[in-house]
């Protein structure tokens, strides 16, 4: 069947260390507030998806409560509870707008240096492997905080920087329709400016995912010590991944 979610797609089949990243298993998207029965059948019975982990804050998931269903682990991971300004929600799209490529800049390096981005993908990834089943991963627009995530899953199971800055900019396609939405929903609040504004924040950009390799590089010399020594994971973790999940 047909289902259309926003800004949805599985990880499987990227080419990676000796192999690809299995299908069936990892699957990332925008969030899941008010979906219909297909589109949970769809997850639930097609897709078999166990575990829904999501990314937001607490004021996002008390707006916008994920559609799950019985049987599910559901993970709230708010990896920028301690941003001091962040521009992934609508609200800091829209209070950040003038600014917005800026903002979101020091916003990737906080998703590498802040204690809760370090100890939420910490959490997300050790979880990955100490409970392989097909999970969904997800925040608001599934860009930023989740386009991080699959970058550090990407990377981790070896697959080349082409391939992983391809899967992010896919987004912007994803999100088209999704976007010009939230565009018109708001057209009587905003400004002309602002709207246009609001349009540049809601598309990702390859700088910004390109600052959080550079941060990276900066902080921890390599992105493997940046696994060991930002996010805590233990020396063994990276063939232990491709184990699970490259085959």
């Amino acid at each position: 069947m047909a289902v259309e979610l926003t800004n949805f797609r599985t990880l499987g089949g990227y080419p990676a260390a000796d192999g690809r990243i299995k299908d069936g298993l990892l699957y990332r998207g925008g969030q899941i507030a008010d979906l219909d029965q297909n589109q949970i059948l769809y997850l639930k019975d097609k897709l078999a998806i166990s575990r829904v982990v999501d990314f937001r804050s607490q004021a996002e998931r008390k707006q916008y409560p994920d559609s799950v269903w019985g049987g599910i682990d559901y993970d709230a991971i708010d990896v920028l509870v301690d941003a001091k300004k962040s521009g992934v929600s609508i609200e800091g799209m829209i209070n950040n707008a003038g600014d917005i490529s800026q903002v979101m800049l020091a916003t990737y390096a906080q998703l590498v240096t802040s204690p809760s981005a370090q100890k939420g993908y910490h959490q997300f990834m050790t979880a990955l492997v100490d409970d392989p089943k097909p999970t969904f991963f997800h925040c608001f627009a599934g860009k930023d905080r989740t386009g991080v995530a699959a970058a550090l899953i990407l990377k981790t199971a070896g697959v080349s920087d082409n391939d992983i800055f391809e899967d992010y900019l896919k987004t912007n396609e994803s999100r088209k329709k999704a976007n010009e939405q939230i565009i018109h929903q708001l057209a009587d609040k905003l400004t002309t400016g602002q709207q246009k504004a609001l349009s540049q924040a809601l598309v990702v950009d390859r700088r910004y995912l390109k600052h959080f390799f550079v941060t990276i590089n900066q902080q921890y010399g390599h992105f493997e010590n940046y696994l060991k020594e930002g996010l805590g994971l233990e020396k063994g973790f990276v063939p232990e991944f491709r184990h699970q999940y490259v085959v």
